[in-house]
């Protein structure tokens, strides 16, 4: 996750009422482990072998960053560019899909944290977001990101259809099913518009210590159902605060042991981290 929306400011037209509640929230008794790019600290980010590591390590969700190709294809990948996860440079959204699947995406892993390194990492592909549903499919639950949704026309609507398509939202799914979350409100507005049943989560970034007021939070409650913010500045009250209005807690990137327990001590509902197996003993050990 980067930064795109200051939690000191709501940004553009987050105060604006949207047309029809936010969905309805999920359960705030079940704390979700979300694989945070999958399980990422052990595999190459954004890879069906980071994906499928962290099913394995108990996560309850398959975090999915998207980028949009030059011929319209949703892609899992973190950063706009190509350069850091694959041996290919500029901008995603000047190559077409057949030029990314070319690419290697895991060699960068093996050199760079080299005590996790596997031989299969080499040579891994950038799936798409279809790859993903299709590998994983209606079993698994997926917590999508719209990445830089203004370098993207349509990037919503593109992303409804695909979730319509395999069947994961609609009146018969099961809210839980997928979640959706982005540091723009106006992607998140556009996606509640076009589909109010599916549950959204608004993204922060605080440069100091958190702070939210009761009007930011009842803007947030117009169209989604919890906050994700960067951990390493909330507090106690902050969480708290959050909480009394209904929304969740989800923050980010959370990997060590002792700051998961903190969190859970201060009430958040589930986090983000690079390590679902060690989120998923902190989780056992307060059962």
């Amino acid at each position: 996750m980067c930064a795109a929306l200051i939690g000191t400011g709501l940004g553009a037209g987050v105060q604006a009422e949207a047309a029809q509640p936010a969905a309805k929230p999920l359960n705030p008794n079940k704390i979700l482990n979300i694989a945070h790019r999958g399980a990422s600290g052990h595999a190459p980010e954004h890879t069906l072998s980071a994906y499928e590591l962290g099913q394995r390590m108990k996560g309850d969700y398959i975090e999915i960053d998207l980028q949009m190709t030059k011929d319209g294809r949703l892609i899992a990948m973190h950063d706009e560019t190509l350069d850091r996860t694959t041996n290919g440079t500029g901008p995603v959204k000047d190559h077409t899909l057949k030029e990314i699947k070319k690419l290697d995406a895991g060699s960068w892993f093996n050199k760079k944290y080299p005590e996790s390194a596997k031989d299969e990492y080499a040579g891994l592909e950038v799936p798409t977001l279809e790859e993903v549903i299709q590998k994983f499919g209606r079993n698994a639950r997926y917590y999508i990101e719209t990445k830089s949704p203004e370098v993207y026309p349509k990037m919503e609507e593109r992303l409804l259809q695909i979730l319509k398509k395999y069947k994961l939202t609609g009146p018969s799914v099961h809210s839980n099913k997928v979640i959706i979350q982005s540091f723009s409100p106006e992607s998140l507005k556009i996606i509640h518009r076009l589909d109010p049943g599916i549950p959204l989560v608004q993204l922060l970034w605080y440069d100091g210590p958190a702070a939210v007021s009761d009007d930011e939070l009842e803007a947030y409650q117009s169209y989604s159902v919890g906050l994700g913010m960067n951990f390493d500045q909330i507090d106690r009250a902050y969480v708290q605060k959050v909480r009394k209005h209904g929304l969740l807690v989800h923050p980010y990137t959370v990997n060590e042991k002792e700051d998961m327990q903190r969190l859970l001590d201060w009430g958040v509902t589930g986090m983000f981290t690079n390590f679902p197996d060690r989120l998923h003993k902190v989780l056992n050990e307060n059962k």
